[in-house]
């Protein structure tokens, strides 16, 4: 697999990428299941098992709830396009799949003495 001389504003451009992903995943977990009040709700048993799925009436996300997942949305828009956008991948001449790859692990190799 070729190495790929990626610039450093590119590498913490997709290392922010990630981060700011994991903690948009990680606080969307902490929240009610729906955004607006709904009422909950559970289905009716199905043959051949005592299982019936259902939900807890949601209150709704607080309004600074929703600022928050709105905030980290918005950055995470913002580092996709400075990502995919970047000028390093107009002098990547083929294999613009396998250097995304790449770029998308690269934090996980050990630091250059």
């Amino acid at each position: 697999m070729p190495t790929y001389d990626f610039p450093q504003d590119l590498r913490d451009a997709q290392l922010a990428l990630h981060e700011t992903r994991a903690q948009y995943e990680q606080y969307a977990r902490t929240l009610p299941w729906s955004a607006e009040p709904m009422p909950g709700w559970e289905s009716e048993k199905q043959p051949y098992t005592s299982f019936r799925s259902g939900k807890t009436d949601s209150p709704g996300y607080t309004d600074e709830q929703a600022a928050e997942i709105t905030r980290l949305k918005a950055r995470i828009l913002e580092l996709g396009i400075i990502v995919s956008t970047h000028p390093f991948w107009s002098s990547v001449e083929s294999g613009v799949v396998d250097a995304r790859m790449a770029l998308k692990h690269v934090h996980e190799q050990p630091a250059e003495a």
